[in-house]
């Protein structure tokens, strides 16, 4: 639908435009988007510039990644000077990104799989919804490296975002401070990534992994014959990462007199082997990281309250995964998408399941839900994890009860009418699409009216949609409830 009133001379819903090569790359996207409340206009390359070119800006740009990319450079480069800012999200499953326009890539909020998923299609609109009331544009420019990174929509996530993209530029200290399996090393490679010094090395150490008779040698290097067994004289990691950025993992567990040593290098910016006496210039940006709270280990006497005011000039909070359960289906998303690249089948997991990971504390984090996702789809490969398949932890969290009336609501109605499936679910001879789609949305809409008593606003809000587009569908499929609207 392309219009800005609808037939009673309402203003239209928030439109999304689609840019696909053909009707065809989108049949399944478009009715369910139109389900969702909103207007959905499909263009091409050629017809692009006429679709944003509208009175009232569009929500945002959806593109398929299907068609041949060449086809679309003109159109994108075209999109990312006239409408930077604008939210876009890539439908498929074309990973390579390398035909976008780089103007283009920071505004990539997501990724939508194909065959769509009711789900995940419903997190990126509420998505885009949050950004329109935000004021319409994205604040904060990201690479897709970083969106891939750091999945999520969450208002921790997305303020972790921002503020990687304020704070790279800066030759600053920065410490990153979270549980474990939060994802430091990944915001920390992003802060590289974003940052002037993007071109040189990216070195990394685990300071609680390295002895601390060791770590000395191993940060700033030694001479032959420093001592017994220094064969050779070898370069350390401050060296290595020479014009580049040095991540110092796990800083709280470096013992007390090698903080001292890297205080001083802090200091003065220099450093000698050990066994040496050449002072080295130590051209490195300093990213710190920790799962330890370094200030109570300060009044415990087992860190040094100057090296952690040396290092948290720019202090980053990891949100913990418990803190941000709705981006639970973008990160089980962005996990298939990676065990893909890598030859394992994609896993989805069904209703009750999801209701038993969204109350689950996550001690391990994104690192557990990863181990979790790569177990589900090794034993059960392309099939619909159900709650009975999960480890016991997770079983204990869904009652039977609860059970049977998350099984009943409409979101799963939804999967088990095709929306969690592919086309190939489906005995497709003679399939009328559009016949098939009605009846879903038929039934989704009877189901939500009973389990609403006949209310409609009740039944709008547990179908995602505004009052007034489903007072029209109910209109459209003759559905009559106690609640009228004239």
């Amino acid at each position: 639908m392309d219009r800005d009133v609808d037939e009673q001379g309402c203003p239209a819903a928030a439109s999304i435009v689609v840019l696909a090569g053909s009707q065809d790359a989108c049949h399944l996207l478009v009715p369910q988007l139109e389900f969702l409340g909103y207007d959905t206009t499909v263009a091409t390359p050629d017809t692009l510039e006429r679709a944003l070119s509208v009175a009232t800006p569009p929500l945002g740009l959806m593109i398929a990644t299907e068609f041949p990319p060449l086809t679309g450079n003109c159109s994108l480069d075209w999109v990312a000077e006239h409408h930077a800012g604008l939210p876009v999200v890539l439908y498929g499953g074309q990973d390579d990104l390398d035909w976008l326009p780089d103007g283009l890539q920071p505004q990539i909020i997501g990724r939508l799989e194909q065959p769509v998923r009711y789900q995940q299609l419903q997190e990126l609109t509420q998505t885009l919804d949050r950004i329109r009331s935000e004021g319409g544009l994205l604040r904060g420019r990201t690479s897709p490296e970083l969106c891939r990174s750091l999945v999520g929509s969450s208002t921790g996530v997305r303020a972790l975002r921002n503020m990687i993209v304020r704070i790279a530029p800066s030759e600053s200290t920065v410490l990153i401070l979270g549980e474990t399996g939060t994802g430091k090393e990944v915001v920390a490679r992003n802060i590289h990534h974003h940052s002037s010094r993007r071109d040189g090395p990216m070195v990394a150490v685990n300071c609680g992994a390295i002895p601390g008779d060791l770590l000395e040698s191993e940060l700033f290097g030694h001479e032959k014959g420093a001592f017994t067994g220094a064969l050779t004289r070898r370069k350390g990691r401050f060296e290595l990462a020479a014009g580049g950025t040095l991540f110092l993992d796990e800083i709280g567990d470096m013992p007390l007199e090698m903080q001292v040593k890297l205080l001083r290098v802090l200091q003065e910016r220099r450093f000698e082997r050990v066994g040496g006496t050449e002072s080295i210039a130590a051209d490195i940006r300093i990213v710190a990281a920790t799962h330890r709270n370094l200030e109570q280990m300060i009044e415990a006497g087992t860190f040094r309250e100057d090296l952690y005011y040396r290092l948290s000039v720019l202090p980053l909070e990891m949100p913990p995964l418990r803190e941000r359960l709705e981006d639970l289906p973008l990160l089980v998303a962005e996990l298939n998408a990676q065990q893909q690249q890598r030859g394992v089948a994609a896993v989805r997991f069904s209703t009750a399941a999801l209701q038993a990971l969204s109350r689950h504390q996550w001690p391990g984090n994104v690192r557990e839900l990863a181990n979790l996702v790569e177990r589900c789809a090794i034993l059960s490969p392309g099939q619909i994890v159900e709650l009975e398949d999960l480890p016991t932890k997770f079983r204990v969290l869904v009652s039977e009860g609860e059970r049977a009336a998350i099984e009943s609501s409409p979101h799963a109605v939804a999967g088990s009418m095709g929306f969690n499936v592919g086309l190939d679910a489906f005995d497709t001879k003679g399939l009328e699409l559009k016949t098939l789609l009605e009846e879903i949305e038929i039934k989704l809409i009877r189901q939500a009216l009973d389990d609403a008593r006949g209310i409609v606003a009740q039944a709008a809000k547990k179908l995602g949609l505004r009052r007034t587009t489903l007072v029209e569908k109910m209109r459209k499929f003759d559905i009559l409830r106690d609640e009228q609207v004239a």
